[in-house]
């Protein structure tokens, strides 16, 4: 029944190829009615704005080239302060801008092979636009000296991509069940690593219970097989019932023998398995990439059955009923988890935001370096000006020139004050005689002398004693006052001989 069963599920491979050829077939209608429409609007072109352009020429770069692997000789070589180190890789036809980031670059054994001009070198990036500049680039994953084996190289890109994803965490594996009952094992039924798994595991547990889903372990098309033989184990996928843990297994031998167990489609279902996975490939010395995307690594095929059993079945009752309980909880928490994981995968902000950092850090090494030559070209100005100015200062002696006119200004400043008080002496003097001058003549001061003034009634000064007649009111006025008199008579004063 058992063999039955996994005949059905590995019946698949031609109902995929049919419905690859169906979608293929759907792929070259769309393209011609893509080119059918193009034809139709020719007449009425859209104009495109350069930003839009840009993005058109990214998505057919990524999109038709995307990760490739070239080789060639390093020149224009720098580093950047942010550790990102950008240079041109060229051969004797051609050339291509190359950007290594600093999280990339940290992860690459780079202090084994140190970069500079002339390095010849094979890299392994993805082709990309630099939408700023409009400059196509390649973002540089893997780079190593060229010569170096191309299936080592291989390995080494794949195991640093899926490292950066976050595969390998120890956070992110799950534990194998303690006291599993159904194990499902995908391997080559004939291999030797079947034979020392099932004996060591029956001998230790013989109430175990296995299910084999048989795939061919080397060759082309084998990773495709074992990816979906593992994918088969998955609950409610087939008819074959629920395991509680996968084993991955084959026997030993060199990296091309184990190779279908680096291919990325293996990596990524034992990854996306909703069951806990074993790999047990190889010897203990043998490692690849399903060793360690895998939730625990056996060295060997026989130390996984040892993992995997039991020593006593008298536990394996006595827990029983909590083991069935606790993978109830863990397929509930896994689904809601996995829920949660498809939500937050669907959101834009999740979808690359490490391109987007990326992007963004080249940006930022960009205007580092157009602002260091401006800040430079600008200083040199600076200096240059400044000489100038310093020399024209020095001719021209300006702390003198400021010292010189401060000493005029107190002097001039001495010479007005003095000439204010002198000014205000003379005047005070020549006020002082003008007013004694003044005092001197007034009638006052005559009168005080002994002088008086005589008037007649109409108040007519009388200088001359002719103008009084006999007997006529007179008044005499003194310094303190004045006295009416009467005139008697007239006297003349005789002249002296």
């Amino acid at each position: 029944m058992t063999q039955q069963t996994e005949l059905s599920f590995f019946s698949e491979p031609q109902q995929l190829g049919t419905r690859v050829v169906k979608k293929i077939s759907t792929k070259s209608k769309k393209k011609e009615e893509t080119l059918n429409s193009s034809l139709l609007a020719a007449a009425a072109p859209k104009i495109l704005s350069v930003t839009e352009l840009t993005r058109r020429v990214a998505t057919l770069l990524e999109g038709e080239i995307g990760e490739v692997w070239i080789e060639g000789e390093i020149s224009n070589y720098r580093l950047q302060s942010s550790g990102h180190h950008y240079f041109t890789l060229k051969d004797a036809h051609a050339q291509i801008a190359c950007v290594l980031f600093a999280r990339t670059a940290a992860a690459l054994p780079l202090s084994s092979l140190r970069l500079a001009d002339g390095l010849a070198v094979q890299i392994h990036g993805t082709v990309t636009v630099y939408q700023p500049r409009g400059q196509y680039q390649l973002m540089v994953h893997v780079i190593q000296p060229r010569g170096v084996g191309v299936l080592q190289a291989r390995f080494e890109a794949l195991k640093q991509k899926l490292a950066e994803e976050g595969l390998f965490e120890p956070g992110r594996k799950r534990p194998l069940p303690r006291f599993p009952q159904r194990i499902g094992v995908v391997t080559s039924p004939t291999g030797a690593a079947i034979a020392d798994f099932l004996n060591v595991l029956y001998r230790r547990h013989p109430g175990l219970q296995i299910v084999i889903a048989p795939v061919r372990v080397q060759g082309r098309g084998a990773s495709e097989e074992i990816a979906r033989a593992i994918e088969g184990f998955s609950p409610g996928v087939s008819n074959i019932g629920a395991v509680d843990v996968i084993v991955v297994t084959r026997g030993g031998g060199s990296l091309e023998d184990l190779w279908e167990f680096n291919e990325e489609i293996v990596a990524r279902a034992v990854v996306a398995s909703r069951i806990p996975v074993m790999s047990a490939v190889g010897h203990e010395i043998d490692y690849t990439i399903c060793d360690f995307v895998a939730d625990v690594r056996a060295p060997t095929p026989s130390a996984a059955a040892e993992l995997l059993a039991a020593d006593g079945v008298s536990l394996l009752e006595s827990v029983g009923l909590l083991v069935k309980r606790l993978q109830r909880e863990v397929f509930l928490q896994h689904a809601h988890l996995l829920h949660r994981w498809d939500q937050a995968k669907a959101a834009s902000l999740f979808r690359e935001p490490e391109r987007r950092c990326w992007e963004l850090q080249q940006n930022l090494d960009h205007w580092e370096k157009t602002l260091d030559t401006t800040l430079r070209h600008r200083c040199e100005q600076v200096k240059a000006i400044s000489k100038t100015m310093a020399s024209r200062l020095g001719r021209h002696h300006p702390w003198s020139f400021f010292q010189q006119a401060t000493h005029q200004q107190k002097a001039l400043q001495r010479q007005l004050t003095q000439q204010m008080v002198y000014q205000q002496h003379r005047l005070q003097s020549q006020y002082e005689r003008l007013r004694a001058s003044l005092t001197a003549l007034s009638p006052q001061a005559t009168l005080s002398r002994g002088f008086t003034i005589t008037r007649n009634q109409k108040g007519k000064v009388i200088a001359s004693s002719a103008q009084v007649n006999i007997g006529e009111l007179l008044s005499i006025q003194f310094g303190d006052g004045s006295v009416d008199v009467v005139a008697e008579e007239r006297k003349r004063l005789r002249a002296e001989g």
